[in-house]
């Protein structure tokens, strides 16, 4: 349990990089251009909390609680997500920065990732079940033992994914993006 817990509370422009956010639980917050930039936001709880515009790059969110939690247009470069509480975890992401972060061994069934630059993300054995990467560039992604059954990567791109090595059934791809699961075999096809 939390000692502090803070509701339907909103915050904006705050810079928790100087004046750490207070431990507790939040929620039903908004956050609105706040600076988590390299910040400790360790044991942490967030629940139906949305974040606008905010930066969390690099930040350390160790053992930290996201439930129901939408992230609009924010920057969150080089997250763990791997060390979050994995209980209940559920978040979403539109037109965010998730590049270099990790979701390795998480169980993501169902979540939104739309519009997002996910460069050099870690998807190894990762569980995206029926999850949606709407527009998402997966430049350099790492998928490795992922769990992709009924994933819609349709108008997702820049991807490279081994069906070897991956599960993909009814996963829907585009034309461009299936001819992306051949890219290990170094053959021309012309379309």
């Amino acid at each position: 349990m939390y000692d502090r817990f803070f509701g339907d509370n909103e915050y904006k422009g705050q810079n928790f990089q100087q004046a750490a956010l207070e431990k507790g639980e939040y929620d039903n917050c908004s956050f609105y251009n706040c600076n988590f930039k390299q910040s400790d936001i360790t044991n942490v709880s967030f629940t139906e909390c949305s974040f606008h515009d905010c930066d969390f790059s690099m930040a350390n969110i160790k053992n930290s609680a996201f439930k129901e939690v939408h992230f609009y247009n924010c920057k969150l470069m080089g997250l763990h997500f791997d060390t979050c509480n994995p209980f209940l975890l559920s978040f979403n992401f539109e037109d965010c920065i998730l590049n270099f972060s990790s979701f390795y061994k998480l169980k993501l069934k169902k979540m939104l990732f739309k519009k997002c630059s996910m460069e050099q993300v870690d998807f190894t054995e990762t569980d995206l079940t029926e999850c949606v990467l709407d527009n998402c560039n997966l430049e350099n992604a790492i998928f490795h033992n992922t769990v992709l059954r009924a994933a819609d990567l349709s108008t997702s791109y820049n991807m490279t994914i081994d069906p070897e090595i991956n599960q993909l059934q009814k996963a829907k791809f585009s034309t461009k993006g299936a001819l992306s699961l051949l890219k290990k075999y170094n053959i021309k096809i012309e379309l």
